[in-house]
């Protein structure tokens, strides 16, 4: 897509209307199976499991987001690396809100998000429904809460969720470019002694970055998914990096810096 004229791009893409025709009754087929999806979910204990793997609700977290970015938006996805077990705080750049469904493909985790997802249409009902954590940002008493509940369920042994650059860049700003990291928001890893995994996503078309996977300027949500849903197909990779080499006692912010990197040379790396 021209991002200068994305108008332009969308008119010259003839085969958008028929995308339409079969993916947006895939979407509304995931939907519906959302609702009870999502309850059951909510409901499990995370000691119920699948037979020697891991828990249920886990399992129907990662389905049911497999199955929405494949089947509804098209999105081929490649995985490096391996999603690690047990209580672990993962660390992303953030690109578009698919990133929430793209690590929830890979492994279930509950998320720290922006207070307004919550009322975004289906994706804030399932994100609350996953044990989403949501920020009112500008608010000190809400990140304070929002650390304590972090703590608390990496203390239970789940998987924990960040992006720790604050927020989603407009595309202008380049997608593969790796802001500052809030510190702050490592230090519960380091309360609870667990690791930090470095997560880089990039979404790609034709071995190039997919700078459109953002959201373009003045895109709300619901337009944004929209345009995505005609889109052609292109890849959404998400690459597990190791853990970074820094010391317990080297504090949060050597840890931030260190997990920052890791994901910009990443991303380099692939440009």
């Amino acid at each position: 897509m021209n991002i200068s004229n994305p108008a332009a791009a969308r008119a010259s893409d003839r085969l958008r209307p028929l995308r339409y025709l079969w993916r947006v009754p895939v979407l509304l087929v995931l939907v519906l199976l959302a609702l009870p999806l999502g309850a059951l979910v909510a409901l499990l204990p995370q000691g119920v499991r699948r037979p020697g793997t891991r828990p249920l609700a886990d399992w129907i977290v990662c389905g049911w987001s497999r199955a929405l970015l494949r089947g509804a938006f098209g999105l081929q996805l490649v995985r490096r690396g391996t999603p690690p077990d047990g209580p672990v705080l993962l660390v992303a750049n953030h690109v578009s809100w698919l990133d929430i469904e793209l690590l929830h493909s890979q492994r279930a985790a509950c998320f720290v998000a922006k207070a307004e997802i919550a009322r975004w249409p289906l994706i804030g009902w399932l994100a609350a429904r996953a044990g989403t954590i949501f920020h009112r940002r500008g608010h000190p008493a809400s990140l304070s809460a929002v650390m304590a509940v972090m703590l608390q369920r990496l203390r239970e042994g789940r998987a924990v969720a960040v992006f720790p650059e604050g927020g989603i860049k407009h595309v202008a700003g380049g997608i593969t470019r790796v802001r500052t990291f809030h510190a702050r928001v490592f230090q519960c890893a380091l309360d609870a002694a667990a690791p930090v995994q470095p997560v880089a996503l990039v979404y790609r078309r034709e071995g190039r970055a997919f700078e459109a996977a953002g959201f373009l300027e003045h895109e709300s949500f619901l337009a944004n998914a929209l345009r995505l849903l005609g889109e052609r197909p292109f890849t959404a990779e998400v690459h597990f990096l190791p853990p970074p080499a820094v010391p317990a006692d080297a504090g949060r912010r050597a840890l931030a810096e260190a997990a920052r990197a890791a994901i910009a040379a990443s991303l380099e790396e692939r440009a």
